[in-house]
């Protein structure tokens, strides 16, 4: 897909922090959304090292700057720089979407709304649905978040290091109505979740590209899955991910990350722009981006 698009003095300003951020597909899935629209914006790549994050925010100001993305490693160093953070993003403890007012910066983060945005478009009854989510890293919070959200009664976690699961459950007990229905577990235990799990979802680098053969759940353990389950990864190269391939041998629904990719950022642009988005543009742009 060609995107044209002209810039002027007029143009306003759309972004992505990170370091680095060369590798970033937003600007590519923006841009072609802004360029459908026919708005005078674009969304660039900035570069922010760490040590420079408060600098950029106020330079950000300076030139009007209308709202950025956050990548890593600034989701959660960006939180004391803002003057407002969305309860979802508290939840998190992280922001990847901030704009403007007139008061000082905002974020909250879309990573919430766009995992669980395949899955509202599903006929599932969430309040009957048993989820179990490998890893316990930053993107696994986002997709807890987003479980409580829909009403699922549980949510298992299953982890490698006691440790860090330890951490992890305790960072969860200033939010009751998630510390409520948490359930961590060592990984050992996975082999027995499965055959209970009504959505399985993969939220380590596990399967990654260039890492394609591996997956956090062998063949043998997969068989054990319910044929109705959802299998979701939240990694979109490969796609399928050898997971989400196994999960489907077996007769289960999947979903892959891309979706999760394209929904974060459509629910960022129309935050920035106050108007709805072209989706399937965003998504056919970020396909053709990634897979040809």
């Amino acid at each position: 897909m060609s995107i044209k698009q002209s810039i002027a003095g007029t143009t306003q300003l759309l972004g992505v922090i990170g370091d680095p951020v060369k590798h970033s597909c937003s600007p590519v899935m923006h841009n072609a959304a802004i360029a459908q629209l026919g708005l005078d914006y674009v969304y660039l790549p900035l570069p922010v090292k760490a040590i420079d994050l408060q600098t950029a925010l106020a330079g950000f100001a300076a030139i009007d700057l209308v709202g950025f993305n956050i990548t890593i490693p600034h989701k959660t160093a960006v939180m004391p720089l803002l003057y407002e953070i969305s309860p979802t993003a508290k939840k998190v403890g992280a922001v990847n979407t901030v704009w403007r007012t007139e008061t000082g910066w905002s974020g909250t983060n879309t990573d919430v709304t766009g995992f669980i945005a395949p899955l509202k478009a599903m006929s599932r009854d969430w309040s009957n649905v048993n989820p179990v989510v490998i890893g316990n890293g930053g993107a696994a919070r986002a997709v807890i978040v987003g479980l409580a959200e829909l009403g699922c009664p549980e949510i298992h976690v299953v982890g490698r290091n006691y440790q860090k699961l330890a951490q992890f459950y305790q960072s969860w007990q200033n939010i009751p109505e998630i510390s409520s229905i948490l359930k961590i577990h060592y990984l050992d235990n996975l082999n027995i979740l499965i055959p209970a799990a009504d959505l399985l979802i993969n939220t380590t680098p596990v399967g990654m590209s260039p890492n394609v053969d591996n997956s956090p759940v062998d063949a043998i353990a997969m068989k054990k899955l319910k044929p109705d389950a959802i299998a979701y990864d939240l990694i979109y190269n490969p796609s399928p991910t050898k997971f989400l391939q196994l999960a489907k041998d077996n007769g289960a629904v999947s979903i892959d990350g891309l979706e999760m990719l394209v929904m974060q950022g459509a629910a960022a642009l129309e935050i920035w722009l106050q108007q709805p988005v072209p989706v399937e543009v965003m998504r056919q742009t970020l396909r053709e981006a990634i897979y040809s």
